[in-house]
């Protein structure tokens, strides 16, 4: 390094006020500083969740990687949120109602479906989007966002998260949401992209295809790489599967991939506890890597972190989302899959395993019994 000039004039102290200025300056760099630490301590640490503990759409925000879709019929994902979770219908009247959380970034007010649903059934007909861009998911059949499907029983499995009740999305064959959100925010093409979802390794089947993420806005099989969602499912798709499942596999169009490539990767395992966290995340040219864990403790484990199948770089996302089946349903055909959606979110970049850790642990401090 060469050798720093000398200045042409005598070094002047500044002004006192100016002196005071950066030392306030700096004193404020320090206390913001400070308070992030404490508050990423805060979210890191196990223990009961609350209103005022930050959600898995804060920290994969404070990664750099934010949510631009997030789901739940069970809890708010923002620290913040204190909108609806979803919409509820009853059959005696076509009521509705859209159900909130009890308080700003808690769980989910139960009581209101409860009081509506008395003596009648009721179905889920939207499920909001908690991240601000608009991408509610709306039932694919009559009267949803069209197609041949029909609204999830609002009432089929109800759970405690948070010591507080809840009901789930309990998907039947027959029952998928979708959205196109090519235009608000998801991921189109080869820009990267992350999700998680929570779901059940105890209400499962093999029939296609119980997804979550990001699918055709077409709602046709369009090729390698026009999807990139999270398969949990018992079906195997290229056959050599170890066990009966239920897996976590990456659903990329054409095939349901448990690796990086047609076969059997001998790093799967199946998770058949109630709880499920499972997550995807792609870069859209080179990398993917499938996780899974028990969303009650522990942490994730790695089942897959490598190249790209073949044929699917890079990546051609339409950028649809769907929950509950493939990306070829549910226009002219119906969903044949089942499975359990809790939480889930869709994020915007590639998220770092210590984003991934983060929300891990989130998920099991909050609390699902």
């Amino acid at each position: 390094m060469p050798p720093r000039p000398a200045l042409p004039f005598s070094f002047i102290p500044p002004p006192s006020h100016e002196r005071r200025a950066r030392h306030s300056a700096a004193k404020a760099a320090v206390c913001a500083a400070t308070l992030l630490l404490t508050l990423l301590a805060a979210l890191l640490s196990p223990g009961p969740a609350s209103a005022a503990a930050a959600g898995p759409c804060d920290l994969y925000a404070a990664g750099r990687t934010p949510c631009v879709a997030a789901h739940s019929t069970v809890r708010a994902l923002y620290a913040s949120y204190n909108g609806p979770l979803y919409q509820v219908r009853r059959s005696s009247d076509n009521a509705t109602r859209n159900i909130g959380v009890v308080a700003a970034g808690g769980v989910a007010n139960a009581a209101v479906q409860d009081s509506l649903c008395a003596g009648t059934d009721c179905v889920i007909t939207w499920v909001y989007d908690q991240s601000g861009h608009g991408n509610n998911l709306g039932y694919q059949g009559p009267g949803g966002v069209g197609g041949s499907d029909t609204a999830a029983k609002a009432t089929s499995e109800s759970l405690t998260v948070g010591g507080g009740k809840a009901y789930s999305l309990h998907i039947n064959p027959r029952n998928s949401y979708w959205r196109d959100g090519h235009l608000t925010g998801v991921p189109t093409g080869s820009a990267p992209e992350g999700m998680y979802m929570v779901t059940s390794g105890t209400h499962v089947n093999s029939g296609c295809c119980f997804d979550y993420g990001n699918s055709e806005t077409t709602r046709k099989a369009d090729g390698p790489g026009a999807m990139d969602a999270i398969n949990f499912s018992r079906s195997c798709w290229f056959g050599g599967c170890s066990g009966s499942g239920p897996w976590v596999q990456a659903d990329l169009e054409y095939g349901l991939y448990p690796g990086g490539s047609t076969s059997w990767n001998p790093n799967q395992r199946a998770f058949p506890v109630k709880f499920v966290t499972a997550t995807l995340k792609n870069n859209g040219t080179s990398r993917f890597a499938i996780k899974g864990g028990n969303a009650q403790s522990g942490s994730l484990t790695t089942l897959y972190d490598g190249s790209l199948p073949r044929g699917y770089s890079p990546m051609k996302k339409q950028g649809a989302i769907i929950l509950g089946s493939g990306g070829d349903c549910c226009i002219g055909n119906t969903n044949l899959s089942a499975g359990t959606f809790y939480e889930g979110a869709i994020t915007s970049g590639y998220p770092s395993d210590a984003t991934e850790n983060a929300v891990q642990a989130d998920i099991a401090a909050a609390g699902y019994r």
